[in-house]
This record gives C-alpha cells, sequence and structure tokens, in this order.
C-alpha cells in the first residue's frame, strides 16, 4: 500500500471516529432535551408532547450518523473496498436527505408555522379541553392557555383550566397567551436551528464521501495491481 493511499485510510478513520462521538454526543443531547420536556398524561396513556418532535429528530439522527461512521471506520482501518464503498453511498444518500430537508425548510417556512399551527388547533378541536385532557396536557407542557387565547375557552362556554394559568385563575394577567403562537415560535427557532446544523453537517459528510471514494479507488487499483 502506498503512502498517499495509507495516509487517506487514516485520515478517514480518524474522521469517522470524530463524527461519531458527534453523532453520539447529539443523542445524549437529544434525550437531555426529551428528558427536560418530559412526558404526558392522557386518561392513563403516557406519551410526548408535540414540542418533543424536535429532540425525537435529533436523536434518530444522531443513531444514524453513528452507524454510517462506525461502518466508515471499518472499512477503512479493514481497507475492505465493499464496506467502504457501502459507507460512501449510506453517506451520499443521508447528505442529499439533509440537503432536500433543508432546501423544503428554506423555501415553504410560512406552510411550516402553518402546519405546526393546525397542530395545536386539531388537539383543541378534537379534545374537550377538559382538565386530564390532551389539551390540557399540552397546556401544561407548554405553559399557553387555549388554541389563541385563554377566550377560546369561553368561546365554548367552558372554564379554563387550572394549566392555563400562572397562579390563581381568578386574576386575568395571570394567563398564559396562546398555544398555537408557542408552538409556532418553538418549532420555528428549531428548524431554524436544524437548517444551519444541517449545512455543517452536509460540509463535513461530504469530505468524508470524497475521502471514501478515493480510498475505495486506490484499494481497489492496489489490489488489481498485485493480483498481476
Amino acid at each position: 500500500m502506498d503512502c498517499g493511499t495509507s495516509m487517506v485510510k487514516y485520515i478517514l478513520f480518524i474522521f469517522n471516529t470524530l463524527v461519531s462521538v458527534i453523532g453520539i454526543l447529539g443523542i445524549v443531547y437529544g434525550v437531555l432535551i426529551l428528558k427536560s420536556i418530559g412526558t404526558i398524561e392522557v386518561n392513563g396513556q403516557v406519551g410526548f408532547p408535540p414540542q418533543a418532535i424536535m429532540p425525537i429528530a435529533l436523536i434518530s439522527l444522531g443513531s444514524i450518523v453513528v452507524f454510517i461512521s462506525f461502518l466508515g471506520c471499518c472499512g477503512a482501518i479493514r481497507e475492505s473496498v465493499c464496506m467502504t464503498m457501502s459507507y460512501a453511498v449510506f453517506l451520499l444518500i443521508l447528505l442529499i436527505l439533509q440537503l432536500t430537508l433543508i432546501v423544503l425548510l428554506f423555501m415553504n417556512k410560512g406552510k411550516f408555522e402553518n402546519a405546526m399551527g393546525n397542530v395545536i388547533e386539531k388537539a383543541w378541536e378534537s379534545d374537550t379541553a377538559q382538565e386530564g385532557g390532551v389539551f390540557d396536557a399540552i397546556q401544561e407542557s407548554l405553559h399557553c392557555c387555549g388554541s389563541d387565547s385563554a377566550l377560546d375557552y369561553a368561546l365554548k362556554g367552558q372554564t379554563p383550566t387550572p394549566s392555563c394559568c400562572n397562579g390563581s385563575c381568578l386574576i386575568p394577567t395571570n394567563f398564559y397567551s396562546g398555544c398555537r403562537g408557542k408552538f409556532i415560535e418553538l418549532m420555528s427557532a428549531g428548524s431554524d436551528n436544524a437548517k444551519y446544523v444541517g449545512i455543517g453537517l452536509i460540509a463535513v459528510e461530504l469530505i468524508g464521501f470524497i475521502f471514501a471514494c478515493c480510498l475505495a479507488n486506490n484499494v481497489r487499483n492496489y489490489k488489481r495491481r498485485n493480483a498481476y
């Protein structure tokens, strides 16, 4: 094996080791956020509130990155053309998916925010909004009240639940703002962060893809020359 190929091999191995560490840190960070958000209980059923979408996506992406990086490490250290090319293909697929998602987020920010708002509106319309219901759990989690404001309860002819207020609901200034606006704001900030982190990941993955292709090509040529 020539010096250049050996250098590419170890660079790819170190690169994927670092990416694996980043992926693990992403998983840990996602778990910590998920833990801070907590779960909600509705009619004896325990689950995550809507704002848990972002940390769950982060955990999923981190797991995929760790798997692909491990494949790259093994392919580099074993000088396996098959494993290295499989790593490059997986990396290219991940890169394309991330690029597509980022472009969609940039071009359809308004549609994304409307979709997030619809999540809250549907929850409000489908729920009785009574204490212990789905929307009550959302209000406790987001510290909000009603779909747009506490007036939504009056329009339904209902009394706001205790989760609507910071203290006594007898004091009007204690009422939280609407859940729709808070949820859109939270998810919009999360999507903005995801876009810029995704651009950084694409740059890193592109470097890994180039090194993987170079290593696989050099190893293939080296084995071909030794076969004669």
